[in-house]
């Protein structure tokens, strides 16, 4: 499926990358160059297509940079008609593949960005929240000191009904002792084995009855309290679960295209290499899960 994914991910790329902005009913001519226009889409297209350095500069910046670049672009383009590159095998070639590019990424936009409703991101968010594996973290506190003894005597104290935090502050020798040893919220393998282990045994509001030795010192550790990893909320995450949704539809387009029309490579090693990275996806265990920048 990572090969799908590949595939998929890159469509995504061009069509934005390409993808022409919507304009106005009115496309005012902004400069001429000779006896050529350019309009505001044309500045638009420009501006859109910027390289991602001149990107950054302020609006009106990047106004004049992309009209720079369009004047230069009328300029070249004008002799290279005059000298008849137009009409050369080379530049048709190009022109061609330009026109299929596009052409795919209107089409993209259509049927697959523009097709995608709140409803689908709805459910493919609720569907990626109910294959989460349940994950259970815990709150908790600490007191840190460099001795077994020093631990034992505030584990004393605490049997004695001294306040955790209270004593946190005043002997532990960790950073957050101001904060009276509160950790906060952690998962498993956010902390050194020996002191996770001894945390997570811990029932809600007992705390160790021993030291727990750690690279760091002697530690007596309290519960707070523990409940299962909260998902994130879906305006967390929205534009991860459209980008997957719009890798299925994406998906299921370029399917049905290839079963309606007949695909014939006649290089061997090419032939290979494009089957390998179009193998069905339903022949990977890996199918239906997000790639992992998307996750």
């Amino acid at each position: 499926m990572l090969r799908h994914k590949f595939l998929a991910t890159a469509a995504l790329a061009v069509a934005v990358s390409f993808a022409a902005p919507a304009f106005a009913q009115e496309d005012a001519v902004v400069a001429k160059v000779g006896d050529m226009e350019i309009h505001q889409s044309e500045l638009d297209l420009a501006i859109q297509n910027l390289d991602p350095q001149l990107q950054q500069l302020p609006d009106e910046q990047k106004r004049v940079a992309a009209l720079s670049g369009a004047i230069d672009v009328k300029l070249l383009a004008q002799g290279a008609v005059d000298e008849g590159i137009d009409e050369t095998e080379d530049f048709q070639k190009r022109l061609d593949y330009i026109k299929d590019r596009e052409l795919h990424n209107a089409y993209f936009r259509k049927h697959v960005v523009d097709a995608v409703t709140e409803d689908e991101v709805k459910a493919r968010y609720e569907k990626e929240i109910a294959a989460l594996p349940k994950q259970e973290e815990v709150s908790a506190r600490h007191i840190l000191v460099k001795t077994e003894e020093e631990a034992n005597d505030v584990i004393k104290q605490l049997d004695a009904g001294e306040d955790f935090a209270e004593l946190a502050k005043e002997k532990s020798e960790d950073s957050n002792k101001s904060d009276g040893g509160d950790l906060g919220w952690f998962t498993k393998g956010r902390m050194v084995p020996e002191f996770e282990e001894a945390a997570f045994a811990l029932e809600k509001g007992e705390y160790t009855k021993t030291p727990v030795k750690s690279q760091f010192g002697y530690h007596v550790i309290t519960l707070e309290d523990r409940r299962d990893v909260q998902p994130p909320a879906l305006e967390q995450v929205e534009p991860q679960v459209r980008q997957l949704v719009m890798r299925e539809k994406y998906l299921s387009i370029i399917e049905k295209a290839k079963a309606e029309r007949e695909v014939e490579i006649m290089d061997e090693a090419l032939r290979a290499g494009y089957e390998e990275v179009n193998k069905a996806p339903d022949a990977d265990p890996a199918a239906g899960e997000a790639p992992a920048d998307q996750q």
